[in-house]
């Protein structure tokens, strides 16, 4: 009899302890996503393809915003100048993991912390110095690198000139040029391979004033065409329209607003890589022990449109080769 008793005295037990269990709310995580520009209302899972392939992998993972995950989200919206309060004011929160973009960004973080797990898009990490090793980059950094080497720059000039075959200067344009050897040095490399002079012009900051500059001193120098690097917002794409330079550029998405073309990762493999990333963070593994993933899909992007309107006739053969072509 007692046995029978102490049977249904589980059972009981066990029947109102489930509805409490149920009730238990699952763990809140915090992840603070700094983007180098854009706005913050963009970082969501129905931004741009980007953020919707980032979002979408970490729910697919068991993240869920508003479920068991907090994102504050940060922009410096193109402007380095704002690094270092943003920096601040994410390294203060210590939040569970930083999601950046960029090296730029990385390398001010890091000056902050050497604890708070970060992960990064950034451009061949080892080559520019941020990290010692792609297996094991040790440290609070991990991420993932945009490109499969510096190199890729000397591929971007190879496509540029074989869309423009009579180009004989060049002029390549990035945000704080001197913050960047590496990449200049891989462009001034690949023009020198290609018999065509280079020459750098380097904005602050992506600003109006920034842009005037940066159009008068490309109306002085009277290059043939442009290679845009890193830290530019859409303004590049109108300023390179108005002066009628045909450019390539690092990421489809100027391709997709006008410019002419552009050569790079596929930036829906690199989000989810990402995601993947801050998923082994969260699971309790160091960042210093995941190995920075190289991209493996890349993507040439025309548009035709813009060629029309820069009066070139590109050839078959490049045409062919693109995996998209914008008409």
């Amino acid at each position: 009899m007692r046995r029978r008793d102490f049977s249904a005295s589980l059972v009981i037990a066990s029947a109102a302890i489930q509805p409490l269990l149920a009730q238990v709310p699952e763990k809140l995580r915090t992840i603070a996503i700094v983007a180098s520009f854009g706005k913050t209302e963009t970082i969501s899972e129905t931004g741009s393809g980007f953020w919707r392939a980032f979002f979408g992998e970490l729910r697919r993972l068991g993240h869920v915003e508003g479920r068991n995950l907090i994102v504050e989200r940060y922009s410096a919206e193109g402007h380095p100048a704002r690094y270092g309060d943003l920096s601040r004011d994410v390294v203060s929160l210590n939040p569970d993991v930083i999601f950046l973009t960029g090296n730029l960004l990385a390398r001010r973080f890091r000056t902050l912390t050497v604890t708070t797990p970060i992960v990064a898009t950034m451009s061949d990490p080892l080559e520019t110095g941020m990290v010692q090793s792609l297996a094991r980059p040790g440290g609070n950094l991990t991420g993932v690198s945009g490109d499969a080497g510096i190199e890729i720059w000397g591929k971007r000039l190879e496509l540029l000139k074989e869309a423009v075959p009579s180009m004989a200067k060049l002029a390549y344009v990035g945000v704080q040029l001197t913050q960047i050897g590496a990449t200049r040095r891989a462009v001034e490399s690949g023009a020198q391979r290609l018999g065509v002079s280079a020459i750098g012009v380097s904005v602050e900051e992506p600003s109006p004033a920034e842009y005037r500059r940066l159009s008068a001193a490309l109306v002085e120098q009277k290059p043939d065409a442009m290679a845009v690097t890193y830290g530019f917002g859409n303004e590049i794409v109108e300023l390179a329209a108005k002066q009628r330079l045909p450019a390539i550029y690092p990421a489809r998405g100027y391709v997709d607003i006008g410019g002419l073309m552009a050569y790079g990762s596929d930036l829906t493999e690199t989000a989810r890589q990402c995601a993947n990333d801050v998923h082994q963070i969260l699971g309790g593994i160091e960042p210093g022990e995941i190995p920075i993933y190289q991209a493996t899909k890349f993507e040439l992007v025309i548009n035709l449109r813009t060629a029309n309107a820069l009066g070139l006739t590109l050839s078959q053969l490049l045409l062919a080769r693109a995996d998209e072509v914008i008409e």
